[in-house]
């Protein structure tokens, strides 16, 4: 599958970064860093967060055939909605 279009989040200070790096670790993608790929399941994911900016994107790059990107886009960004509020 093709990757979806990044998502681009403002407005995220350190200790939200932090929150949502442990929901995503508990979702099972650890992510490690303020930048990098990880998969898990068939699902990888890109991300990059500016804690001087205060910016994260992030962007899936390969789902399994059973799940579509749109879906996987829907669940990160309601993570994160949830998280920063």
């Amino acid at each position: 599958m093709p990757p979806s279009q990044p998502q681009v989040f403002s407005n995220i200070a350190p200790g939200q970064y932090a929150a949502l790096v442990q929901k995503a670790s508990a979702a099972g993608i650890n992510l490690t860093g303020n930048s990098g790929t990880a998969s898990n399941f068939g699902v990888e994911v890109k991300w990059n967060y500016s804690p001087e900016s205060r910016g994260l994107t992030i962007q899936v790059l390969d789902t399994p055939f059973f799940l579509s990107p749109e879906s996987i886009d829907a669940r990160i960004k309601a993570m994160v909605e949830e998280t920063v509020g």
